[in-house]
């Protein structure tokens, strides 16, 4: 009894304790903790002014998606057309093909490589031997750093009618040589395998910090009652790199309406249009490629596009909170 009464006494000693520090430090002026810390104050000043100049200061421009935008007669000079040049994209016959193959490009990406980082990390986790560990992570962590550029023009060699080293293994089959960057129907998949390829090892950098939380006496417990390591993995660290995964998910679906747009522009080619073809392409042709550019039409797209991905943004924040209990705000 004399025991339990002094632990909660020295309970409410502390939480006395920390309720005057609180109270000390919010009357503490923003002034004198501002000079106080100054130098952290000072590092935080660039990342914030980079945020104001190329984040927020950009977004004056988006006015002339609700105007008729001519050069001459400026962004306040030109007149203003209200909601002419969404309505214009909604009604187009290019808008419904535009929002298919955004959509599918993007979803068959996430469904088919995210879980690819994790499977990853997993198996590498579970390797014993570093060295086999080590020259695995840096083989497949290396495609990472090779540019955009390159990759597509890995692709286009590899696929060459030709020359290809795919037309050559085919031949080997009785097949005839095949136009493989012109098939439509393959763009997609050409598209989403490479950029696994391209990322999967790096992102599962990401995972593997999230596996170093994971206490090892864990492990050591599930040994001793018998679980192998599949079951270590299941039970164990799948769980723990759960909320990273959640929060990833959701930053993804907020990007739904953008797929890469350098990749996609280099890939494309007069025979894979029908497929080819996403939203961020036809704003850069319409907007800047065209021979009399639309820059108030390209800006209403681009708009468009950033507020429906704002609104997915939000519902998966939302589901992922109410069903995974884990989330970006």
């Amino acid at each position: 009894m004399t025991t339990s009464t002094s632990t909660e006494a020295r309970s409410a000693v502390r939480t006395a304790a920390h309720k005057r520090t609180r109270t000390a430090r919010s009357a503490v002026g923003l002034g004198l903790r501002m000079r106080r810390n100054w130098q952290l104050y000072a590092m935080l000043a660039l990342p914030l002014i980079w945020l104001a100049v190329f984040a927020y200061w950009p977004m004056y421009g988006v006015i002339i998606a609700f105007k008729d935008y001519n050069v001459v007669s400026g962004i306040w000079g030109s007149p203003w057309v209200g909601t002419k040049h969404f309505h214009r994209f909604v009604e187009s016959y290019q808008f419904w093909r535009l929002i298919k193959n955004t959509v599918y490009l993007h979803v068959y990406e996430l469904v088919a490589t995210f879980p690819l980082p994790i499977i990853l990390a997993l198996c590498l986790n579970t390797i014993r031997k570093k060295w086999f560990s080590r020259s695995a992570q840096l083989i497949t962590y290396a495609p990472h750093f090779i540019s955009t550029v390159v990759v597509v023009g890995l692709v286009v060699v590899l696929t060459n009618p030709n020359t290809g080293v795919a037309n050559k293994f085919l031949g080997l089959f009785g097949f005839g040589p095949v136009d493989i960057m012109g098939d439509s129907g393959m763009f997609r998949h050409i598209y989403v395998w490479s950029g696994a390829w391209q990322t999967m090892g790096f992102a599962a950098i990401i995972y593997l910090a999230a596996l170093t939380s994971v206490p090892p006496e864990l492990h050591e417990a599930a040994i001793v009652d018998g679980a192998s390591r599949v079951r270590r993995m299941w039970h164990i660290d799948l769980p723990a790199i759960v909320p990273v995964a959640v929060i990833l998910l959701i930053l993804n679906i907020g990007s739904i309406l953008s797929v890469g747009f350098e990749k996609v522009l280099l890939m494309q080619n007069n025979l894979n249009l029908d497929t080819a073809e996403v939203i961020d392409t036809y704003v850069y042709k319409i907007g800047l490629a065209s021979a009399v550019p639309q820059f108030s039409y390209a800006t209403a797209i681009g708009l468009f596009r950033s507020v429906i991905g704002l609104v997915l943004l939000v519902l998966a924040n939302t589901f992922a909170r109410r069903f995974a209990k884990s989330s970006l705000w």
